[in-house]
C-alpha cells in the first residue's frame, strides 16, 4: 500500500545562471575519470537547517527569495551544471553542455508534519530509511541526455529547512560536489548578510572555491587508454554502440530499513589507534583507515557475515595530489580512484579483527604510492558493479571527513545533520566530519532495524559504552 506524502509540493521552478552574465564555460568533455561512473545513480545529499534567532526573523518567501538568487549567482562560476549531458553520434565522449536557456531544476516542498523536523534531523535515533525519499530531488535522465544536479527545498515551517541535492556521478566527484553547495553557501550568506535578495547584486567566489575546468590536467600516464576501455565497455552493456545515458535504477532498500548516525570523537579515534599500535607497529594510521576499518568490522559481525567467505571495502581515493604533476584541488570534475581492500570474514570475525582490517586498508593505499595511482585501472569492470551493490559482506564509503560539510552555512547557521540518502540503494556507508567538530568524525549506514540495532551495541562495546 503506497504511503501517503509527507511534503506537498509548493512549486517546481528552473533557475539559471544571472541574466545577463557570461558563463564561465560552455561545453566540457568528460575525462576518463568521469566515465567510468557514466550511468551511476547520483549521489543525493541532505542537509537539516534549524530555525534560529536570525532565521526566524526571516519569511518564507525571503528566504526562497534569497536561495534563488545566490543560486542563479553561483551558476555564473558553474554554468556547466545547469546543463545537460549528450553523446552525439559524431562524438567519442559524452559532453556536458550548456546552453542558453538551460537551468537547474529546483523543488520547493513544504512537509506536512513541521513538528518532524526533529525526528529527521537527530542523531539519535534511528530514522526509517524511506523517510528521506521525499525531501531529495530526482536527477532527470534519458537515453538521449541528463542532467547534472537537481535541487530540493523543503519547508517545515516554524521549525527550519532542508536542502536536498542530487549530483550525477559522472560530472562531479565528492569534492567538486561539496565545492558547488559552498559556493551556493558563501553566495546566499553574503546577500543574507548584506540585506540583498535582489539579483542586481554579483558575488565573487574565494579562490579555493573557483572551479578549474582545464582538461589538459588530466592524463592517462598508462598509455593503455583508458577512456576508451571504459566508454567501449559502456557501449557493448545492452549493445553494440549504445549510448544510453539512462541513469541506473536500482533496487530500493527494504521496508525495514533504518538509518543511524555514528561519531567517533577524537578520543575514540586515539583509542583504536592505541588498540592496533599495541599489536602492530609499522603501519600508517590515517583517521580515515580506523574509522572505515571499525566500522567494517562492526558491520561484518551485526550481519553475521558467513566466515568463510571473503569481505570486501572499497573507498575511493582523491587523485589531485597523488597524479604527476598534481591536479589543482579545485579542478571541476571526478579525480577520484576506487580501491578496493579484502580480508577472509573469518579474519575480520576474529579477535584481531581490527588489526585485520586496518591493515587490509593501509595495504591498499600503499599500493598506491607504490605502485601508482592508475595502476590497475584498466581492470575495472563496470558492467560487474551492480552485482556487488548491497551484498552482505561487501562494503563502500561515500563522502569523506575531509570535505567539512558542516561548514557549509547560508547565512542562518550551520546544518544540524547532514545525510547521504543514496546510500540505502547502494550498501556503501557515509563518511563525514562530525557536527560537534573537535577532529570528530560521523559514519552513517542504513540497515535492517534488528540488524542496526547489532550495530549500535558493536559500535558502543568497542569503546566501553554499554
Amino acid at each position: 500500500m503506497e504511503q501517503p506524502s509527507s511534503v506537498k509540493l509548493v512549486e517546481i521552478c528552473r533557475v539559471a545562471p544571472k541574466p545577463g552574465a557570461q558563463v564561465d564555460l560552455l561545453s566540457l568533455p568528460l575525462t576518463y575519470f568521469d566515465s567510468l561512473w557514466l550511468r551511476f545513480p547520483p549521489v543525493q545529499r541532505l542537509y537539516f537547517y534549524e530555525s534560529t534567532s536570525s532565521s526566524s526573523t526571516t519569511t518564507t518567501d525571503s528566504l526562497l527569495a534569497y536561495l534563488k538568487t545566490s543560486l542563479s549567482l553561483t551558476l555564473k562560476h558553474f554554468g556547466p551544471l545547469a546543463g545537460n549531458l549528450t553523446w552525439p553520434q559524431d562524438s567519442p565522449r559524452p559532453v556536458l553542455s550548456y546552453v542558453e536557456g538551460d537551468a537547474v531544476s529546483l523543488t520547493v516542498a513544504e512537509s506536512t508534519d513541521a513538528d518532524n523536523f526533529d525526528h529527521l534531523s537527530s542523531n539519535s535515533v534511528f530514522v526509517e530509511s524511506r523517510a528521506y525519499h521525499p525531501l531529495v530531488p530526482q536527477l532527470e535522465s534519458s537515453h538521449e541526455r541528463a542532467a547534472a544536479i537537481a535541487l530540493q527545498i523543503t519547508l517545515f515551517p516554524g521549525r527550519g529547512f532542508a536542502i536536498g541535492t542530487a549530483m550525477h556521478h559522472a560530472i562531479l566527484d565528492g569534492k567538486t560536489s561539496i565545492s558547488f553547495v559552498k559556493s551556493w553557501a558563501h553566495a546566499c550568506s553574503k546577500q543574507v548578510e548584506n540585506g540583498v535578495s535582489d539579483i542586481g547584486s554579483d558575488v565573487s567566489l574565494p579562490e579555493k572555491l573557483k572551479p578549474l575546468y582545464d582538461r589538459t590536467v588530466i592524463h592517462d600516464w598508462t598509455g593503455l587508454g583508458l577512456e576508451s576501455i571504459y566508454l567501449n565497455e559502456w557501449q557493448n552493456m545492452d549493445g553494440p554502440n549504445n549510448r544510453s545515458l539512462k541513469i541506473w535504477e536500482l533496487k530500493a532498500p527494504p521496508d525495514d530499513s533504518v538509518r543511524g548516525i555514528f561519531e567517533f570523537t577524537r578520543a575514540n579515534i586515539q583509542t583504536l589507534r592505541q588498540m592496533v599500535v599495541e599489536k602492530v607497529s609499522d603501519l600508517h594510521l590515517s583517521t580515515f583507515s580506523l574509522v572505515c576499518a571499525y566500522t567494517w568490522v562492526c558491520l561484518v559481525k551485526a550481519q553475521e557475515v558467513e566466515a568463510g567467505k571473503t569481505s570486501y571495502q572499497g573507498f575511493s581515493v582523491d587523485c589531485r595530489s597523488r597524479l604527476d604533476p598534481p591536479v589543482p584541488e579545485n579542478y571541476f570534475g571526478n579525480c577520484t580512484r576506487g580501491v578496493l581492500a579484502f580480508a577472509e570474514a573469518k579474519e575480520v570475525l576474529g579477535e584481531d579483527g581490527l588489526v585485520v582490517a586496518v591493515t587490509a586498508i593501509s595495504e591498499a593505499i600503499k599500493g598506491l604510492d607504490k605502485n601508482g595511482v592508475l595502476k590497475g585501472a584498466d581492470e575495472v569492470y563496470v558492467s560487474k558493479f551492480k552485482d556487488y551493490l548491497g551484498v552482505d559482506g561487501v562494503y563502500s564509503t561515500a563522502g569523506s571527513h575531509r570535505f567539512q560539510i558542516y561548514d557549509t552555512d547560508f547565512g542562518w547557521g550551520t546544518p544540524t545533520k547532514v545525510e547521504v540518502v543514496s546510500i540505502d540503494r547502494t550498501g556503501a556507508f557515509s563518511v563525514s566530519d562530525s557536527k560537534n567538530g573537535g577532529g570528530g568524525v560521523e559514519v552513517g549506514v542504513v540497515l535492517k532495524k534488528h540488524v542496526m540495532e547489532a550495530f549500535a551495541s558493536l559500535f558502543a562495546k568497542g569503546f566501553g559504552k554499554h
